[in-house]
């Protein structure tokens, strides 16, 4: 298949469109370079060195890979992405390209304005595309379990059947997120959904849990191609930040009572079920959402796994929950389809803890301990931006 990755120089978009190519797939990437600015933005950055993309796709050719095709451009710009599916006639386009972190969606309105124009804007923008060149396009579009949030009865994988008043009907889901991040998939799950039932359009909706990890089998092949590894309070996932405390001796940081649950992946499963959809399309009208998760856990249970497998000593603190969130709740989650597609989940418990740990160890040098302590309030963001923004101006483009 001809596959288009967009935001094929991210932390999951990279991985993702090396293990394309290495599963046989003719693979373009489309990126705007915009997740390094964050870097820049918020002074942080990547605790494992990353090349250009420029380079990886280099190390990736020479390396014995196929060649990757990549264009440079964003996709609020129209007239760009209309001339790259003309050009690269993809099967299949995988959509990584959006700002992925509630806690910058969070920081001000500057920044709240900005991921829902970039995230809604880009997809209507490739909705169209799509639509106007060649509907028989399968979208894979990488959507989060926060859309849901957590409601008090079990989430089903996209839809759920109701009766209501002796009349039943399928509706999608009910979606309660919890920040401004997560609003903007939510708006892009119902236009994609409006899409294929105006248009016919083909998408897979892919509601992913918390992924954790950095290696691949490619990004492990070569240290030039390795992916970021995020760990600050901004756009760091939680289990990061727990493995990177253990490693520098620190305590372990649970935001509140921790007895909130999240859904997680690991980064091996999550571009295996990306694979899995792109081979498995989705039928014409159809608007399919897959839970891609293989565990829930609470925070508290994360905090803990991580201390066990950690072989030194650790402990685990509490502090003032910056978030918006009920922290007793019920959480219950259908996730099925993959695994019936073929997924063969790895668990947190597995080897991968241990490898974390020394990529960690090996990069301890690099960590900005200033930056593993959160600065953006849920409840301050409508008053005044963060001291994690002051003296910016850059909000992406």
């Amino acid at each position: 298949m001809r596959i288009l990755v967009l935001g094929g120089d991210g932390y999951l978009g990279w991985p993702t469109a090396m293990y394309l190519s290495a599963n046989g797939h003719q693979v373009g990437v489309v990126d705007n370079m915009v997740r390094r600015a964050y870097d820049h933005e918020l002074g942080s950055g990547s605790l494992v060195p990353i090349e250009t993309l420029a380079t990886r796709l280099a190390v990736w050719h020479d390396r014995g890979g196929d060649s990757i095709s990549s264009y440079y451009g964003d996709l609020v710009d129209s007239d760009f992405l209309y001339a790259t599916i003309r050009d690269f006639e993809p099967d299949t386009i995988v959509h990584f390209a959006e700002q992925r972190a509630a806690p910058y969606s969070m920081i001000d309105r500057k920044h709240a304005v900005y991921t829902q124009m970039n995230n809604v804007v880009g997809t209507l923008n490739l909705m169209y595309a799509v639509g106007e060149i060649d509907r028989d396009i399968h979208i894979v579009k990488l959507g989060t379990m926060g859309e849901y949030g957590t409601p008090n009865i079990d989430i089903e994988e996209g839809w759920l059947d109701i009766t209501h008043k002796g009349r039943s009907d399928r509706v999608l889901f009910p979606k309660r997120p919890g920040s401004f991040y997560h609003l903007s998939k939510v708006h892009d799950s119902h236009n994609l959904e409006f899409g294929c039932r105006i248009w016919g359009l083909r998408v897979t909706d892919l509601n992913q849990g918390v992924v954790y990890g950095q290696e691949t089998e490619q990004t492990a092949a070569d240290p030039r191609l390795v992916t970021r590894f995020d760990y600050d309070a901004v756009f760091g996932t939680v289990l990061n930040r727990f493995a990177i405390q253990a490693v520098l001796g620190l305590p372990l940081t649970v935001y509140g009572g921790g007895s909130q649950t999240r859904a997680i992946i690991d980064i091996r499963d999550t571009v295996e079920c990306v694979r899995l959809a792109c081979q498995s399309p989705a039928a014409a009208g159809e608007f399919r959402v897959f839970n891609q998760t293989t565990e829930t856990m609470s925070l508290t249970e994360m905090a803990k796994t991580v201390t066990n497998s950690f072989p030194g000593a650790s402990s685990i603190v509490h502090l003032e929950n910056p978030r918006v969130e009920i922290e007793d709740h019920h959480f219950s989650v259908v996730h099925t389809a993959l695994e019936d597609l073929g997924l063969s989940p790895h668990l947190l418990s597995d080897t991968l803890l241990t490898s974390m740990f020394d990529i960690i160890d090996q990069h301890r040098d690099r960590v900005d301990r200033n930056a593993l302590t959160p600065g953006v309030n849920w409840r301050a963001s409508a008053n005044a931006a963060s001291h994690v923004a002051q003296g910016s101006e850059y909000v992406g483009g």
